[in-house]
Formats: structure tokens, sequence, C-alpha cells
């Protein structure tokens, strides 16, 4: 397969991988690389410090400027606009500019906005429109001007269909589809006196906690989490308002509402979480199987990967 370069545009680059379509009236600067199997539409400019991966679509109207990155299987909407320059000046350019990265997989909408130097991460999708102003994480979906995150991609909502458990009962659970992830529903003991909700070690709680936290005070923009831990298990419950929780083993994601203190949801290790989405008076309690060791923590989602892929 070679590359097809339409007669209207001006492609000066030399590494224009196979298979890479170049449409009317794009032009291409001599020192942009584009990457096999590409799409670059009517109108695309491309500046020279531009890399393009693999199997990109960038559709019709958009401008690549010095320092952006597109990684394989990104798609951009029409007219989406990237910036590379905090402050811009006329004539005066910085001594280097700003590095914008999409991450692979990830997708543009039609008008979006992106400001310099920012990521957006591996699968994430950015509605039409939006104005991203902050990173984006791994697959969340965001919207808006900001841009704020309304959900993650191929993680729909799980209904926390849990049955309610009399006193006597320790606990009911149901499995997640996310490895080793488990939603439990805690016994409601009603009493004119005020209520009480309970759980037991050995039995709800899987484990021996020997910390716990609690989060709270989050704004609704602001996302929590977005790490996981090579050998701490963790019991979440929301005690008071809402969290939507969102787990991903590398294979499979899915999310979960705590909207009552009755719900808890037991994240073994090996599995990374995301915390959105708080009320205002939210506040997420956390119980954890061992001490705080930074050493635990997994905080880049490729590194999440290769360990869960490597296992």
């Amino acid at each position: 397969m070679t590359t097809f370069i339409h007669p209207q545009a001006l492609c000066e680059s030399a590494h224009i991988g196979e298979g890479t379509r170049v449409w009317a009236f794009a032009h291409v600067l001599p020192g942009a690389v584009v990457g096999r199997d590409c799409n670059l539409c009517d109108g695309v400019f491309i500046e020279n410090d531009v890399r393009i991966g693999n199997r990109v679509t960038v559709k019709c109207g958009v401008q690549l400027w010095d320092g952006v990155t597109l990684e394989d299987d990104v798609f951009v909407g029409p007219n989406a606009t990237f910036t590379n320059d905090a402050f811009p000046r006329s004539l005066q350019q910085p001594a280097t500019f700003l590095r914008t990265t999409i991450e692979r997989g990830a997708s543009i909408g039609a008008n979006a906005t992106i400001l310099p130097g920012l990521t957006v991460g591996r699968g994430a999708m950015v509605g039409a429109g939006a104005v991203v102003t902050r990173s984006v994480p791994p697959w969340a979906v965001v919207a808006g001007n900001p841009a704020r995150i309304t959900g993650y991609a191929d993680a729909s909502l799980t209904p926390a269909n849990v049955p309610p458990m009399a006193a006597t009962t320790p606990a009911a659970a149901r499995s997640s589809r996310v490895a080793g992830v488990i939603l439990h529903r805690m016994p409601l003991i009603e009493d004119m006196r005020g209520n009480l909700i309970a759980a037991e070690v050995g039995r709800t709680l899987p484990f021996m906690p020997e910390r716990y936290f609690i989060v709270l005070d989050v704004p609704s923009a602001e996302v929590r989490g977005e790490h996981a831990h090579r050998t701490c298990h963790q019991f979440l419950v929301c005690v008071r308002g809402i969290v939507n929780v969102v787990v991903d083993d590398g294979q499979q994601r899915e999310e979960f509402r705590l909207d009552t203190p009755e719900l808890g949801l037991h994240v073994p290790p090996g599995v990374w979480a995301t915390q959105y989405g708080y009320s205002s008076d939210g506040a997420l309690l956390v119980f954890a199987s061992h001490r705080y060791d930074p050493a635990d923590y997994i905080r880049n989602y490729d590194e999440f990967l290769a360990i869960v892929h490597n296992r």
C-alpha cells in the first residue's frame, strides 16, 4: 500500500507512513512526522514539531501546531483547536512551545479547544465544543466550558442491586465484572433513637484494616484516586452524600454510585480506582489493609497496564 497525496495538497514532509491519505488543501510542513494508515482531511495544517502516530484521523479544518503529539488511533473532529502558547503575543515566540499529548485511542470532538501543555489520557473522549483547561484522565468523558468529567468510556453505571439485609445478616454482596471488586450492602438497623449500620472484619471487611482516611470537601470538578495498589486492599464507604467510583482491571471497567452508607466497595490490589462526581456534602471513608507506603502506589496508568499484562 502506498501513500496518497491529493494533487491539491502541499505535503513537504518526507516522513509520511504507508497507507496514509493527505487530502485537498492540507499543508504538512517538512519537520512533521505522520504514521501509517492516517487520514488527514481537507484543510488540515500541520507544523514542523508535530508527531502523529498510526491510524490517526484528523478531520477538516484542524491545525496542529508545534508541540502537539497525537498517539496511535486518535480521532480529532472537525475544527478542533489546539494551542501551544499560554500567553501569546504577536511576533513574540517562546523559547520552547508547551507540549500537548493526545494519548492512544482518545477522541476530540468537533470544535473542542485544547489549552497548551495538557495531556488527554488514553481512551478519553472530549465532547464537541468543550474547552479543556486541565489534563484529562485515561478513559474520562469530558464536556462543557470549562470541561468537566461527565462519565467514563466503556464503564456504564452499575445499579446497586444488592438487596437490603435484615439486621441479623452480616451483609449481602455482588461481584463486579472487574476482577476481585465486590459491592457489599451492610445491614441497616432502624430505631426511633437513630439508625445504625455495621460491618464485621472477616465477613463484610475481607481484611484487617491498619489505616483509615476520609475524603471530604471535594469540589465537584475534582477527581480523586487515579491509582492502583500493589498489595493494599481498600474498602470504600460514602458515609455522607454521593460519590461515583470507577474501577478498572486493565481489561474491564465498571462504575458504581455510592449514595448510601449501607454500600461498601471492596477494591483489591491490582485494580485502578478513580472517584469523581462528589456531591457538595460528600464524605468518603476508606479502610486500608496496610499502613501508608508511597512505594505501594501505581500512579501512572501505562505502568499499571504493563504490570497487569505481565502477570
